[in-house]
C-alpha cells in the first residue's frame, strides 16, 4: 500500500508544522468520549477507499457505543510528507491523535522516539489476535519484544504488463520473465516496436520515497542472492551491509533503464505524485508497457473509486519479478503493510483500541482487504473463498507471500532508505556513475547507522 524536492527543507518543515497544528486544533484531549483518528488520505481526490471504509467503521462504532464519537483527521500528502506531518503531530499531547495509521517501515523509528504506546495489555485480552499470522505480528513488534501496532493487511509486489502493448510488440500474453535481462529485453522490444509509450516503470529517487526503495531497489537487491540471507542487513553481526556487488548490480539495472530511455522521462520519474499518475493515468490509458509495482493497484480501479476500470484484468497481465540470473527460488517479492497504532500521548487509548477491535473483526477486516486490494493477515479471512475469489489478482499476489521478504525495519531503516533513494537518483539523472553512487551510499550508511556497517 509514495516526496518532494528538497530545495527548501526548513520552509517545508515550518509549513508542515503549521498545517499539522491547525489540522489538529487544540489536541486530542478536549473530549474524553471522542477518538481522533489520523490516516493517510490519497493525493488523488477521486480515490476515497480509505475515507469510505473509515466512514462505515465510524457509523458502526458510534451505533454500538452510544455517546462515543469517532473524529476522522485525514492527512492528504505523498508518503514521505505524510510521515513528516505525522511525526510532528505525535510529539505533543496538544496535537497527538488517539489512533494513527503507521507504515511498518517507519514504526520502529517512531517506537524508538517514544511516540507510540505498547499494545500488549490490550492484545493479551483480545481473542482475535490469535487469528493474525506471525509474520504480520512481527512487523509491528519492536526490539524490546513489545507490539506497537495491529496490522490491517500486508502486500506483495510483481510486474504488471499491458497485454495490448505486448501484442503490438510481438511479446507473449502469458509473459513470465526468468531473469533481469529478460525484463530489460522486453522493455527494449517495446521501445523499438511500440513508439509513444513508456516501456518500463521502476520507481526511483527521493521524490518517490519508500516506493523507490521498496517497489524499485529492494525488488532488485533481494533477487541477487539465493534468498537465504538478507542483502541489506547482516543479522549475525547486527550491522548494515555496504560495498556489496549486489548493491552495485541493482543500481546498474536502474541506470540501464534510464540511460537507455526505457523508463519515464526523468522529470516525470522524479515527480512526487508519480505513483498516483501511474495508477490513475498511464496504466488505464495504455501508455505504460511494464510496471514494477504492488498488489494494491486495483483499489484505484474498483467501482466507486473515481477511476473505475472494470476491464483491467483483461487488459493487464501479471508476472513475478525474477531473480537476477534466474537462480532459485526464481522469483522475488517484498512485503510490508500498515498498522493501526496508539500514540503514547493519546488522551483516549482505551477507546482507541476499542475502535481497532471494531475495524478488525473478521467481517470488517475482510471488507477492508477486498476494498484496498490488500493481502489478508487474518488466517480466517485468508481461508475464506469469498476473499480469494473477490477480485482478479488476489490469488497471484497471495501466492507470492511464499517468495517474499520483509525490510529490516530497525530504527535506522528510514535513513538507510533515504540513502538508497539518493543513490538511485544519482544514476537516474546521470549525475553519478554506479560506483560513485554506491560509494556515496556507503558514506551515508555509516552516518545513518552510527557506523554499524559491514563490508561484504
Amino acid at each position: 500500500m509514495p516526496v518532494r524536492p528538497t530545495a527548501a527543507p526548513l520552509l517545508l518543515v515550518t509549513l508542515l508544522t503549521a498545517t499539522t497544528l491547525t489540522a489538529c486544533g487544540s489536541g486530542s484531549g478536549s473530549d474524553p468520549d471522542t477518538v481522533k483518528v489520523s490516516f493517510k488520505q490519497s493525493t488523488d481526490n477521486s480515490i476515497k477507499v480509505m475515507d469510505t471504509y473509515l466512514g462505515e467503521m465510524k457509523k458502526q462504532f458510534e451505533k454500538a457505543n452510544p455517546g462515543k464519537k469517532i473524529e476522522l483527521v485525514p492527512i492528504k500528502a505523498p508518503d514521505s510528507e505524510y510521515y513528516t506531518k505525522l511525526q510532528q503531530m505525535l510529539r505533543s499531547p496538544k496535537t497527538a491523535p488517539d489512533l494513527v495509521y503507521e507504515d511498518t517501515f517507519l514504526i520502529n523509528s517512531d517506537i524508538t522516539s517514544g511516540y507510540l504506546k505498547p499494545l500488549d495489555t490490550y492484545l493479551d485480552k483480545w481473542a482475535d489476535w490469535d487469528q493474525f499470522i506471525d509474520t504480520a505480528k512481527t512487523a509491528a513488534k519492536a526490539e524490546d519484544g513489545k507490539t506497537y501496532g495491529v496490522p490491517d493487511g500486508t502486500d506483495t509486489r510483481g510486474l504488471w504488463f499491458d497485454k495490448g502493448i505486448f501484442a503490438k510488440a510481438g511479446l507473449p500474453s502469458d509473459w513470465q520473465p526468468k531473469t533481469w535481462d529478460e525484463v530489460l529485453d522486453a522493455a527494449r522490444t517495446i521501445k523499438e516496436k511500440v513508439p509513444g509509450v513508456t516501456p518500463l516503470n521502476i520507481y526511483t529517487g527521493k521524490p518517490a520515497g519508500e516506493a523507490a526503495t521498496m517497489q524499485g531497489f529492494e525488488m532488485l537487491l533481494y533477487g541477487t542472492g539465493d534468498g537465504s540471507t538478507d542483502p541489506l542487513y547482516d543479522t549475525a553481526s547486527k550491522k548494515w551491509i555496504a560495498g556489496s556487488q549486489a548493491f552495485k548490480d541493482s543500481l546498474g539495472f536502474v541506470e540501464t533503464v534510464y540511460k537507455e530511455k526505457l523508463g519515464l522521462d526523468v522529470s516525470d520519474a522524479l515527480d512526487p505524485n508519480i505513483s498516483t499518475r501511474v495508477r490513475g493515468e498511464l496504466l488505464p490509458e495504455g501508455k505504460l508497457g511494464i510496471n514494477l509495482d504492488g498488489s494494491w493497484l486495483p483499489q484505484d480501479w474498483l467501482e466507486g473509486s473515481g477511476h473505475e476500470w472494470p476491464e483491467w484484468s483483461d487488459k493487464l497481465g501479471l508476472a513475478a519479478m525474477p531473480t537476477q540470473n534466474g537462480q532459485a527460488p526464481g522469483k522475488v517479492s517484498m512485503s510490508g503493510g500498515w498498522t493501526w497504532s496508539i500514540p503514547s500521548k493519546a488522551s483516549n487509548p482505551d477507546l482507541a483500541f476499542k475502535f481497532i477491535e471494531t475495524m478488525q473483526t473478521k467481517a470488517n477486516a475482510q471488507k477492508w482487504y477486498i476494498a484496498n486490494s490488500g493481502i489478508a493477515v487474518r488466517k480466517d479471512v485468508a481461508a475464506d473463498p469469498a476473499y480469494v475469489d473477490a477480485q482478479p489478482g488476489i490469488k497471484f499476489f497471495t501466492d507470492l507471500v511464499a517468495s517474499t521478504h520483509y525490510r529490516p525495519a530497525y530504527p535506522a531503516y528510514p535513513k538507510v532508505s533515504t540513502a538508497i533513494q539518493e543513490a538511485m537518483e544519482g544514476v537516474t539523472t546521470g549525475d553519478s556513475s554506479v560506483d560513485k553512487a554506491a560509494s556515496g551510499y556507503d558514506e551515508e550508511l555509516k552516518t545513518a547507522t552510527d557506523d554499524q556497517v559491514i563490508t561484504k
